[in-house]
């Protein structure tokens, strides 16, 4: 690894010496905040909210932000960290879309928005799942806690653990839905961060993205659901995510749209209805969609090298991609001069293990650094034993050049 941090190094001083970004290269959106009230964009992009941030899920580049690390009251939008942990639940295998939910006294109390649930009831984690993403049912999100932690403010720990490890730094919850409570806040950009986190679950926007369903369907008090995000049905590519409304909190959303191999996240807070919210969040859609292309260095499930792996149990390790890699574009500006290159040490010891950082991916433009990507290990390799490595050493003997 040390040689690794010796190249990485090299390059980084590199750009210090040469100095600014070259004009072609300034043509990237920012990769990073400039901080609250700073924008990349040259407009302001949403002058009814009180705080905004507009990104590439892709790549995570901010295109445009304001007051983005204000601490402010997320209402609803809470429910996407929800929903997040519900998600991650269903991938993990610790729990089934057919797993039956019994609801609470408690859960079924909430109020505010809610899917009407009594208590007692039984409905599916993926009826639940509805409830939550297209009617921000309350209750629904009190029992669907309640199941995976044994209780809501169990499951507000988890809730707030996960945030810290996604690095939301500007966030505390301390109920699952965003109902008026003291101690609860987030910002934009920690929205934002959340729900390209949720998005990387594919699975979710099966919900979000629905524009109608029923629940109850064939009982006696069917429950027509109609998602409280309009854009689903009015923006095209929109299939997501959460809405939010208080008297503290105002109008606020957390809304992606995807169209032409970009996936737009677009989060407002503090909006005065939800005509201009709407409006404003479209206005956000359409700059980065007309503005911005995407150019992709390697697709999920590329080869993109090869690890060699001292001591193990196999000799070398093939890096597979487990994402896309790809950086953006301003639309008109050529690839031309666009680089990326695997950074790796000469060899690693064993054990190594599945998700360990092994090395870096690095696009450069000209002597520009423009990006970097941690490459991880795609799967565990054990330590050998002696005698396996006796053997190889011993094959080696005999191999001819």
């Amino acid at each position: 690894m040390k040689k690794l941090r010796n190249v990485i190094s090299m390059l980084l001083v590199l750009c210090v010496v040469i100095g600014p970004l070259s004009p072609a290269s300034a043509a990237y959106a920012e990769e990073k905040s400039k901080g609250s009230g700073g924008q990349a964009a040259a407009v302001d992009l949403a002058p009814g909210a009180r705080s905004a941030i507009l990104l590439d899920a892709g790549t995570g580049t901010i295109i445009y932000e304001k007051n983005s690390h204000d601490k402010l009251p997320p209402a609803s939008i809470t429910k996407i960290m929800t929903m997040l942990l519900i998600v991650e639940a269903l991938d993990e295998g610790r729990l089934q879309l057919t797993d039956k939910v019994r609801t609470s006294e408690y859960a079924a109390s909430m109020g505010g928005s809610q899917i009407f649930l009594e208590p007692g009831e039984e409905m599916t984690v993926d009826e639940m799942l509805k409830g939550i993403a297209m009617a921000s049912g309350n209750d629904a999100s009190v029992a669907m806690a309640e199941k995976i932690a044994g209780s809501e403010s169990s499951f507000v720990d988890m809730m707030n653990k996960r945030a810290e490890e996604l690095g939301m730094k500007d966030t505390h919850f301390s109920n699952t839905n965003g109902l008026p409570t003291e101690n609860h806040y987030s910002s934009a950009h920690d929205i934002a961060v959340m729900s390209r986190e949720l998005l990387k679950h594919e699975r979710i926007i099966k919900y979000t993205g629905a524009y109608q369903d029923y629940l109850r369907k064939d009982s006696e008090k069917p429950f027509w659901l109609v998602n409280t995000n309009k854009l689903v049905r009015f923006y095209t590519g929109a299939d997501g995510l959460k809405t939010g409304y208080t008297a503290e909190a105002k109008f606020c959303l957390s809304a992606t749209a995807a169209r032409d191999g970009l996936r737009a996240v677009a989060v407002v807070m503090g909006e005065p209805d939800t005509k201009t919210r709407n409006k404003e969040v479209s206005g956000m859609f359409d700059y980065l969609f007309n503005q911005y292309k995407v150019h992709t260095l390697h697709k999920a499930g590329d080869t993109m090298g090869t690890l060699k792996i001292e001591k193990g149990v196999k000799p070398e390790l093939p890096l597979i991609a487990k994402e896309t890699y790809s950086v953006l574009l301003k639309k008109g500006v050529t690839q031309e001069g666009i680089r990326h290159q695997l950074v790796l040490p000469e060899s690693i010891k064993a054990p190594v293990t599945e998700g360990q950082i092994v090395g870096k991916l690095v696009v450069t433009q000209g002597t520009n650094v423009i990006k970097e990507y941690d490459v991880k290990a795609g799967e565990t390799v054990a330590k050998a034993g002696w005698w396996k490595l006796f053997k190889r050493t011993a094959g080696s003997l005999f191999t001819n050049d």
